[in-house]
């Protein structure tokens, strides 16, 4: 049965750097914790998101942090601006949070701070959001996606029942950018157009049974392509397939976020006629 998104109350939490690692040449990991992480909790889902809050220049907010009295009181100009990043692992009983950031030359927001991040820097996020985990009925799972789906098709794995059925690809730039991640298959762009090689790869890949459940997200280009392969060539349902475009080629976040539902809508017609 397909996972229902998670239903709670927005909340905003302060996370303090504990540590922070370059895992390859364009991947950092930044680890968060501290008191401002008591009502945390993640771990129903694997696919856990949090929305990181980055205020403007110049803005100053009331104590405690309040997103709601926040967009209330102050103009729009000095709103926080948000990124979402992948919960790549919750540890419950040291109450750290681990996100993992793809870094793209000098540009980014969230990934010049965490570039930045030294131990005791804060930063205030809210969440989590998530609505999908791997199924361990299912006959075998299907993950694709690029670099910004790294994290979640990585926790993923790490749910998934020993010796279950798995195909797991991952696109990343070239061989510098694997890591040990037991039970993935590196898909090196090498070049080539962002999400082509992973679609090919996908689509020759062993069809093991129509009792999957299935994972797909990254670059809304290949997402579109990977989700008319899955719908109208293998008629997955739509109750057994995770897939949604994480980012879009050209697009910052907030501008994929504003056109996100338009697009999304238009492809589901697209691909249900």
């Amino acid at each position: 049965m397909a996972q229902q998104p998670e239903r709670r109350a927005p909340q905003a939490h302060v996370g303090r750097v504990v540590r922070t690692e370059r895992l390859t040449p364009n991947m950092h990991r930044v680890v968060l914790g501290g008191e401002g992480l008591a009502r945390f909790d993640a771990g129903q889902y694997t696919d856990h998101y949090v929305k990181l809050m980055f205020p403007p220049a110049g803005a100053t907010y009331p104590h405690p942090f309040d997103p709601a009295v926040i967009r209330a009181e102050l103009p729009r100009e000095q709103w926080p601006v948000t990124r979402t990043y992948t919960v790549r692992d919750w540890d419950p009983a040291t109450r750290e949070v681990t996100l993992d950031f793809v870094i793209h030359g000098d540009s980014g927001l969230a990934a010049q701070w965490a570039i930045a991040a030294r131990p005791g820097d804060e930063i205030v996020f809210g969440g989590p959001g998530g609505k999908y985990a791997p199924d361990p009925a299912a006959a075998w799972h299907l993950l694709a996606g690029d670099e910004s789906a790294l994290p979640a098709i990585a926790a993923s794995l790490e749910r998934i029942p020993e010796g279950a059925t798995v195909e797991a690809f991952v696109e990343v730039a070239d061989a510098t950018e694997e890591q040990k991640i037991p039970g993935v298959t590196w898909v090196r762009r090498s070049g080539r157009p962002h999400g082509e090689a992973l679609i090919e790869a996908v689509t020759t890949a062993p069809w093991h049974s129509d009792d999957v459940h299935v994972f797909v997200h990254g670059e809304a280009g290949f997402v579109k392509e990977l989700r008319r392969y899955l719908r109208l060539d293998r008629r997955v349902p739509l109750d057994r397939l995770s897939i949604s475009g994480y980012w879009r080629l050209g697009h910052d976040e907030d501008g994929w976020q504003a056109s996100k539902r338009d697009w999304n809508t238009q492809v589901e017609a697209e691909q249900e006629r």
